[in-house]
């Protein structure tokens, strides 16, 4: 059983690489330490990606992002590196990581970045409404 963080990020097939899916995951309890004063930083991470070949493993996204917790970033660094790492274990056609900050000196800070395959190119959206259309935000209980 592995109890300790990792900066390793393993994949899995793709189940179905004929198409565009979209994988959303939200990660609640992101940690980092500020760089100037040592103090912790908290921040939700939305990770939103289309696959091409393979998927990001669960646990050991977990354990990636557990390995930031005594690590000194600026936010738009750590979002970055996060984006650019997933990508080059995955290598998507498509992903965005979004980094909402909790209040620091009475200033949120919100970081998106983006990655598209080149010349990949997005299928029409279907707007079906919202129960099936888009994502709603999670919250820190289901139902």
């Amino acid at each position: 059983m592995t109890t300790r963080p990792t900066n390793t990020l393993e994949t899995f097939p793709n189940p179905a690489a004929q198409r565009d899916f979209h994988i959303q995951m939200e990660i609640p309890e992101f940690t980092c330490l500020c760089p100037k004063t040592g103090q912790p930083d908290f921040a939700t991470l939305t990770l939103d990606y289309i696959p091409e070949k393979t998927c990001i493993e669960l646990k050991s996204l977990k354990l990636y992002i557990w390995s930031f917790r005594d690590q000194g970033c600026f936010h738009e660094a750590v979002t970055n590196r996060i984006l650019d790492d997933l990508v080059a274990a995955t290598k998507p056609r498509f992903m965005r990581v979004t980094a909402k900050f909790f209040v620091r000196g009475g200033i949120f800070t919100n970081v998106v970045a983006e990655h598209r395959k080149k010349n990949w190119q997005p299928v029409a959206r279907v707007e079906l409404g919202h129960e099936l259309g888009q994502f709603p935000s999670q919250s820190n209980t289901r139902g």
